[in-house]
């Protein structure tokens, strides 16, 4: 097929011949540049009208990838038209290799592209922000930082393989690498904290201590894992504030995650109460808060009373959440009710300051001498 290709190409040249050849070469690679593209159109819109199970998959992928994809097969068409056309060494060898690099560019294009629609018509399937969405939190965190990984390494590849197209950055290439004991030696001294990152991030989207929109406390600030990116963290907190932290940080230092294994938390609510307090009364008052707030997942509500100092005693209410967020708030919804009970109901039990009022030093010294004289 490639002989009959050269074969046209050459039956195209001979044609113009009333041109000058310069001129008629061009004129033909053009040519071929426009029959590749409308190949590449063809070719793809035959693709599209495939029937398939996943036919929505195919399609989206096909519309997104089809740019790269019909500049390739332009290269590439003008490339195997290039022998035929009759320009001269020089001009021969400089197009050659501007197409060889624009080829090995375009292909690196396209396999990021690729990489990039399967990473998000895969995350399709899943959804954040559910009441219970440890699932789909696991396999965005872990997609998204391969995803940015992989995304270096094409990267790096492309652009190493288009430099080393050139013949004296190839050589450089090699003598560099035949002497390169002490200078790799320095040159990976000064990316360790880059690599370390990069591996690092690798680490975690395996493991997942992390994941996206995980609570933490990190550095003493509570907030959310609002993004991770291959060498640091976003943490969102809870005022709005953004901490970015190193990838690293997550592996070297300690942090509290709340939604490691389950988003549903437990929060506690202190009171300081009077030694007379009904703590029956209470807490059937608290069961009663609890289920008139749909912030309450319905596992777990209980009171204690957990400690008895001088002046009061320690009550403490347990209550559960679907999230973080929605703990929070229903600890001060059970704070605030609780409160308003308590100030209408029985307000005698709030804490108070108990003084015993002793009598005076002159009324004690008469006392003492009645009850002689009595005697």
């Amino acid at each position: 097929m490639r002989h009959q290709f050269l074969q046209f190409v050459m039956a195209v040249r001979r044609s113009l011949d009333w041109a000058p050849a310069p001129l008629a070469a061009a004129l033909v690679l053009v040519l071929t540049a426009i029959g590749g593209l409308l190949c590449s159109r063809l070719v793809i819109n035959l693709f599209l009208r495939m029937p398939g199970t996943r036919r929505a998959f195919f399609r989206s992928f096909a519309k997104e990838v089809r740019r790269p994809l019909r500049l390739l097969v332009m290269v590439v068409a003008v490339g195997l038209a290039l022998p035929a056309v009759g320009l001269p060494l020089p001009a021969f060898t400089a197009i050659a290799q501007a197409l060889l690099v624009a080829f090995v560019l375009l292909l690196g294009w396209g396999s990021s592209t690729a990489i990039r629609v399967s990473a998000d018509l895969y995350l399709n399937r899943f959804k954040t922000g559910e009441p219970d969405d440890l699932l789909a939190r696991k396999q965005v965190t872990q997609i998204r930082i391969l995803k940015r990984a992989v995304d270096i390494l094409v990267f790096v590849i492309t652009v190493s393989a288009a430099l080393m197209t050139f013949g004296p950055v190839r050589q450089y290439g090699l003598s560099l690498f035949a002497s390169a004991g002490a200078a790799s030696l320095v040159v990976g001294l000064a990316a360790r904290p880059l690599l370390t990152n990069l591996i690092a991030g690798v680490q975690i989207a395996i493991t997942q201590p992390i994941r996206i929109e995980d609570a933490v406390i990190v550095e003493g600030e509570w907030g959310w894992i609002e993004e991770i990116s291959s060498t640091y963290v976003v943490v969102r907190l809870w005022d709005l504030r953004r901490m970015i932290l190193p990838i690293a940080y997550f592996l070297e230092k300690p942090f509290q995650n709340w939604t490691h294994q389950s988003a549903s938390l437990i929060g506690s609510v202190f009171f300081y109460l009077d030694y007379g307090v009904p703590v029956a009364a209470l807490r059937e008052r608290l069961e009663q808060v609890v289920r008139e707030t749909p912030l309450w997942d319905g596992k777990v509500v209980n009171l204690q009373v957990s400690d008895m100092k001088d002046q009061s005693v320690e009550i403490r209410m347990l209550v559960s959440g679907r999230n973080a967020p929605q703990t929070w708030d229903l600890r001060c919804h059970v704070r605030e009710r609780m409160l308003d009970y308590l100030q209408s109901t029985w307000p005698e039990m709030l804490p108070c300051m108990r003084i015993r009022m002793a009598p005076p030093p002159n009324e004690a010294g008469s006392s003492a001498r009645r009850s002689a004289m009595a005697g």
